[in-house]
């Protein structure tokens, strides 16, 4: 009976070992950069402060930019989850390059008064940021997402 239970463990283990292997190398070839952002959104009116990080290009120019904002104001505290993906443009003898995309969104309302939410909204993105990781954004948000908002941010390369 002993080994027919180191037999079964085998298996599992050696296919661990070898996914293992195989995504080392993917994790550190990632390139994920953190970032700050802060900014105002319109509906609800608020200051937001947040954090994000940003991958290294997942095709051509495609990036991924999870984000959480955290919003004050207009008697509601909002907390927001953003997976946004980002395009980038090509940059012509410029240190600032654009980029536009968007992504589903998670946000959290707790009201001074009852009736806390959880919502779905959707949001667009476009931006303008430098070489060296300032940048300034606009979104858009459909559904339960906050209807404007304009950010500037600093990603930390």
């Amino acid at each position: 009976m002993r080994i027919h239970a180191k037999s079964s463990y085998r298996l599992p283990v050696i296919v661990m070992l070898a996914l293992a292997g195989w995504l080392t190398p993917a994790a550190a070839n990632a390139q994920v950069a953190p970032g700050v952002r802060a900014g105002l959104s319109l509906d609800p009116d608020q200051f937001y402060v947040g954090g994000h990080i940003e991958t290294g290009p997942l095709v051509e120019r495609l990036v991924f930019r999870p984000n959480v904002e955290v919003g004050f104001g207009d008697d509601v505290t909002l907390a927001a989850f953003n997976f946004e993906f980002v395009w980038k443009f090509p940059r012509r003898r410029s240190p600032w390059g654009f980029y536009a995309g968007g992504g589903p969104a998670i946000n959290l309302y707790q009201f001074d008064g009852p009736g806390d939410e959880t919502e779905g909204g959707f949001n667009f993105v476009v931006g303008v940021e430098n070489r060296q990781g300032l940048f300034f954004e606009f979104k858009l948000g459909v559904a339960d997402s906050p209807d404007f908002k304009f950010g500037v941010g600093f990603t930390f390369r």
